[in-house]
């Protein structure tokens, strides 16, 4: 549907001729240009006693979830959802009701409360770079839902963003908050298993009516009145370059990730989980840019006119010499297991971290593990990721996905996604912070 996002083989381009080379990667045009934009608000700062005010941008499945979730949290944790914002106002008016919130369609008003100090952004993933940059020259600090983006130059985008503005930004991977992912970082770096040499994850899933097939309103549309409208131009975003103007297309609105033009697949919305834990856990909270990456798969079963591939497999090799192989099918839901193998020992995961060592370097492995060859590993006591969030903004926690390890994540399932795409190995230039295909 849309042209390749990455160069030519063998090419070497800047982040912005990168973003132009296709219809679906126009979204850091004009309107995200940083180098032209008025100079930043500082927002306030929030003392721990200080009651935190929300908006939610985009509520439709995952949106929802969240205002729910900022319901629960709000006596326990002092915040409160003020307004909510979406495009498709059957959506809007349930969770204005729902949450006693202002009401918006154009997250630009939303933004324009002062008294918004965060946001958390649920859209379609073309539009998370422009809202996230907008929300934090707002003054607000950001909940950016995953992925971080649709592209690699819009991810290096925000995270530069994010440190320019000082703002806090979370990236939406709960998998980044899980204790046994901050267990097993522990026992990486304190040498528990050796040196790391591969690992592998995978995000499985199964449906008779197809992935992503969810339900389509048939009242809904542009043209309809009161509850069933739906502003589309401003949900296409083609005013500001984000994606092709087309018609109304139900089937792009209800199941958008079916569609290249609006996000990246099974890659960047699964297996962007699964590659969290893996590299928190090996590289740490601020992330490790890949080397190279492959891929492979196809539309093995689920050919009813999208674009993405109904399974999905990468390899990514990182400069730290080892290799992470990543998993994603919606035709059966036997996936494989959460594993990390380092020389001396193994850590798998099933609700808990274990670790097993390698008879061949019992001696080594034992003196690091209390003279056993299997150790439970102590899950540390964690928040849960809106949570952590919250912590992070008053000052009492660090991020569980901060816009460094988010934007190292991205670069690295984009590149598996380009890598299937163009049938390439793509490469990543640290220098120039570009991926080259070969």
């Amino acid at each position: 549907m849309t042209a390749p996002r990455t160069p030519a083989a063998g090419t070497n381009v800047s982040r912005r001729d990168f973003v132009a080379a296709g219809t679906a990667v126009t979204a850091i045009g004009a309107g995200l240009a940083v180098a032209n934009r008025a100079a930043p608000a500082t927002g306030k700062v929030l003392g721990a006693n200080d009651r935190i005010q929300f908006g939610v941008i985009g509520v439709g499945g995952m949106g929802s979830g969240h205002v729910g979730e900022l319901i629960n949290h709000a006596e326990r944790d002092n915040i409160k959802c003020v307004a909510v914002c979406d495009v498709y106002q059957k959506r809007l008016q349930h969770n204005r009701e729902r949450a006693g919130a202002e009401a918006f369609t154009d997250y630009r008003k939303l933004l324009d409360r002062k008294d918004i100090d965060a946001v958390i952004i649920a859209t379609p993933d073309h539009w998370h770079s422009k809202q996230a940059i907008d929300a934090m020259e707002a003054g607000k600090d950001v909940y950016l839902q995953k992925p971080m983006t649709l592209t690699i130059p819009q991810a290096i985008e925000v995270r530069d963003a994010a440190k320019r503005l000082k703002r806090k930004l979370q990236v939406g991977t709960q998998y980044a908050s899980e204790p046994q992912a901050w267990a097993a970082r522990q026992a990486i770096a304190d040498g528990k298993i050796g040196k790391v040499v591969w690992s592998q994850n995978g995000y499985c899933r199964n449906s008779r009516e197809g992935q992503f097939n969810w339900p389509i309103d048939p009242a809904a549309s542009p043209t309809a009145t009161g509850a069933d409208h739906v502003d589309w131009d401003m949900w296409l975003g083609h005013e500001f370059g984000l994606a092709p103007k087309i018609d109304w297309n139900p089937d792009h609105f209800f199941r958008f990730r079916k569609y290249w033009a609006y996000n990246g697949g099974v890659a960047t919305d699964l297996l962007y989980h699964a590659l969290a834990p893996l590299v928190l856990a090996i590289s740490g909270p601020q992330g490790e840019y890949p080397r190279k990456v492959v891929a492979g798969g196809g539309q093995y079963i689920e050919k009813d006119g999208r674009d993405i591939p109904d399974s999905h497999f990468m390899l990514i090799e990182y400069p730290s010499e080892h290799t992470v192989l990543l998993t994603s099918v919606m035709t059966n839901d036997v996936g494989i297991d959460r594993i990390i193998r380092g020389q001396h020992g193994t850590i798998e995961f099933n609700g808990s971290a274990k670790l097993r060592g390698q008879p061949t370097w019992k001696q080594e492995f034992t003196a690091k593990n209390d003279g056993k060859m299997e150790v439970d590993l102590a899950n540390p006591a964690r928040r849960d990721h809106l949570g952590n969030f919250v912590d992070a903004i008053r000052g009492q926690a660090e991020l569980a996905c901060n816009a460094d390890l988010g934007c190292a994540l991205m670069v690295a399932v984009v590149m598996g996604e380009e890598a299937y795409r163009q049938n390439k190995v793509m490469n990543w230039d640290a220098q120039n912070e570009v991926a080259v295909a070969s």
